[in-house]
């Protein structure tokens, strides 16, 4: 039997007032709904209860490797995703091309629909030279959108230090200081210090940010560097359970989490982890892959839904709920009629992101994992695939760190 595990990001959320209904209630999901018929179903916290985790965290938990033992950081998971190669001893951060005036983040975001120009900054910023830190390379990548990687490499570098970014409009820069008393540490917030110096001055004065400014639109004048972390050595997914991998997510910090537990990259044209992302490419990658003889594990991220909950937009998140629903249901269909090989399918996310709040929440969220092709199918007696009624369901409420052993334990009984 293989696995194959759909990630929805940002899938939860709560309901909205209007209707009493949750987008995931309100959405037409047949090929779900069908799945929670003929499976499990269950509630899963992805790190543990109470904790609004991010999507780093969230999937280390998901795949079997504690957060609290591993986590260092999303920098290099994102730098890593963008291209950057992270050694021992380098450290990353995870940033943002923002928009500063006299020393105020007025904008955190300069612009999402930002890419086009960011990559042409991110070439500006790439190589640049610090004066009083001459031993210490700079590397930039562009991520997606306004956001990008920033590597160091370089001596005594470590990730414990606080980040520049101030998390909110309005908000001044953050000065980067140590969060340990030793010398590394110093060192490397005044090298971070420096580093958001001499980007501004570069930023400030580049041609494309001189034509914005002529043209009324904010620049693009600041990278705020957040989440710095350093390379993690972690035993492989095959090492720890037992299965050859893929990962389909074109989310640079998801790629780089894959990248690091030694999952199989695989690009695919037109899927681009916003909203113009491209379902029906990702949907026969999976099963180009999945059918392969090659790999027993393939992992496919979905994360329009969760850009969707940041925006607030209830309408937007049913409809890409709606459209991740159509792709599985093509998906679904082609593997019904390979008589070969059994499949276990699993239904989740790796957080809660409600159109109310437009952020991330501490709510659990669905888990549904079924068959295709099993001879004797284990079902409980959920019929939809939402938050409410997977409540009920056989599985229960559980943490992350269950995740993998309750798929595995699935697999043996349907084998």
């Amino acid at each position: 039997m293989k696995l194959l595990m759909f990630l929805i990001d940002g899938l939860g959320d709560v309901t909205i007032p209007q209707d009493g209904k949750t987008p995931l209630q309100r959405a037409n999901t047949p090929w779900l709904d069908t799945l929670a018929r003929t499976g499990v179903n269950g509630l899963l916290d992805p790190v543990e209860p109470g904790l609004a985790c991010g999507s780093d965290t969230a999937h280390l938990s998901i795949l079997g490797y504690d957060p609290r033992k591993y986590y260092r950081g999303r920098g290099a998971f994102e730098s890593m995703g963008a291209g950057l190669d992270m050694i021992p001893g380098d450290i990353a951060f995870k940033s943002n091309f923002a928009y500063m005036e006299n020393g105020m983040v007025v904008l955190r975001k300069v612009d999402r629909d930002f890419g086009v120009f960011a990559r042409v900054l991110c070439q500006a910023l790439d190589g640049v030279k610090l004066p009083s830190f001459p031993q210490h390379e700079v590397a930039v990548e562009h991520a997606i959108d306004h956001r990008c990687g920033v590597r160091v490499r370089g001596p005594q570098l470590t990730d414990s230090i606080t980040g520049t970014d101030p998390l909110k409009d309005g908000k001044p820069l953050v000065y980067c200081e140590p969060t340990v008393d030793d010398e590394a540490s110093k060192l490397t917030s005044k090298l971070t210090n420096e580093l958001s110096e001499v980007f501004h001055e570069i930023l400030m004065n580049h041609p494309i940010n001189q034509t914005r400014i002529e043209q009324g639109t904010h620049p693009a004048n600041c990278v705020l560097l957040r989440g710095c972390g350093s390379c993690i050595k972690v035993p492989t997914i095959e090492e720890l359970h037992g299965f050859k991998s893929f990962l389909i997510a074109p989310t640079c910090i998801i790629a780089g989490i894959g990248m690091t537990v030694g999952m199989d990259l695989i690009h695919v044209e037109g899927a681009t982890g916003d909203y113009q992302t491209d379902f029906g490419a990702k949907g026969r990658a999976c099963v180009q892959h999945i059918q392969s003889e090659k790999y027993t594990f393939g992992f496919c991220h979905l994360k329009a839904v969760d850009d969707a909950g940041h925006d607030g937009d209830v309408d937007k998140k049913v409809y890409y709920l709606e459209k991740i629903d159509a792709m599985i249901g093509e998906i679904l269909t082609v593997l019904r009629k390979d008589t070969t090989t059994e499949y276990a399918v699993v239904v989740t996310g790796d957080h809660t992101t409600p159109t109310l709040y437009g952020d991330h929440s501490c709510e659990p969220v669905p888990f549904c994992i079924s068959s295709v092709g099993a001879s004797h199918a284990v079902v409980d007696q959920v019929t939809t695939f939402d938050e409410i009624a997977v409540s009920t369901g056989m599985l229960g409420r559980f943490c992350g760190d269950q995740v993998m052993t309750i798929v595995k334990s699935f697999m043996k009984q349907q084998a």
